[in-house]
């Protein structure tokens, strides 16, 4: 069996919709958070599929770039996290109503 870009595709789709769900069912912000990353991973593998079936490096360059953005927001996510945890002493979203003001 050879595996084609339609099936790289799709699993990237399947992640990616993964993902999308855990971001709008969830409370707890820091699944919210892995699941922005199974996103952003979703979408690399797209990336590094079209490079792949393209013959061409532009995909993986792209990914480059999407890895350095990952890091970034867990760094960020992750302090916000502590400081709102220390704030209000849970990390559940309904129950930050100060973001609201």
């Amino acid at each position: 069996m050879i595996i084609g870009l339609h099936h790289y595709l799709t699993l990237a789709a399947l992640l990616f919709a993964v993902g999308l769900a855990g971001v709008v069912a969830r409370r707890n912000i820091l699944v919210i958070c892995m699941c922005l990353e199974l996103m952003l991973l979703a979408t690399s593998l797209a990336l590094v599929a079209f490079s792949r079936f393209n013959n061409s490096l532009d995909g993986a360059v792209f990914v480059f770039f999407i890895i350095a953005v990952a890091a970034a927001e867990v760094a960020v996510a992750l302090a916000l996290v502590v400081a709102l945890f220390r704030k209000r002493q849970t990390v559940f979203v309904d129950e930050f109503t100060i973001l609201r003001h």
